[in-house]
């Protein structure tokens, strides 16, 4: 599995969510499917009278969220900047043939009012809850930043495995401090609820 892999997968789920946030703040979700893949980069068409439209171009980050038939979560975290002018219509035009739909959406030259944005550098977490154990990663596509989530554990681990005892997906092996397996972790917190000791920590804050 890889980042690409990961965009090719994306494609075949087909209706995306788009999550951004308005100007108050607020979390806005729209689903978009004006969408075309390359290997390595998404570009995606709007128009630009919607709220959609003036948030990325006030802010650019958006976070995309696909889901397989076979259970795997699939979330890119990026940035989204419009294309060059000069190939805007292209862009454009490859959409509209790709989605024959929005030609009934956006008749004729009404279609000028679209933007076409270009997403070519991103984080992409994928997560796998059809398999057992559970399978979580994270990939990168364009020199994207991935950021530590989850929980380690210590060295004021004392060994007493309470921890592991109480991990749903057992990914949490013996040792000095005792480990947990990241691509199998849940990430939901129950061994640092359970730790008598508080020798589990979020990695975000080990990373800070």
């Amino acid at each position: 599995m890889d980042g690409k892999t990961c965009l090719a997968k994306l494609q075949y789920v087909g209706v995306l969510a788009f999550a951004t946030t308005d100007f108050q703040g607020n979390p806005q979700v729209r689903n978009i499917s004006a969408i075309h893949y390359e290997p390595d980069a998404i570009y995606f068409f709007t128009a630009r009278g919607k709220d959609f439209c003036k948030e990325l171009l006030a802010d650019g980050r958006v976070q995309i969220l696909g889901y397989t038939r076979y259970k795997e979560m699939i979330r890119l975290s990026a940035k989204a900047v419009p294309v060059e002018k000069s190939m805007q219509e292209h862009w454009i035009n490859v959409i509209f043939k790709e989605q024959p739909y929005l030609a009934n959406v956006y008749p004729g030259t009404t279609r000028e009012i679209g933007i076409v944005f270009e997403i070519r550098q991103g984080w992409i977490q994928y997560f796998n809850l059809g398999v057992h154990p559970i399978f979580r990663e994270d990939y990168v596509i364009g020199g994207g930043e991935p950021e530590s989530k989850g929980y380690e554990i210590t060295d004021q681990c004392i060994g007493c495995g309470t921890c592991a005892e109480n991990c749903p997906q057992g990914c949490i092996t013996p040792g000095d401090p005792y480990r947990i397996a990241q691509e199998h972790c849940l990430q939901c917190g129950n061994c640092q609820e359970h730790c008598p000791v508080s020798a589990v920590v979020s990695r975000r804050k080990v990373k800070e």
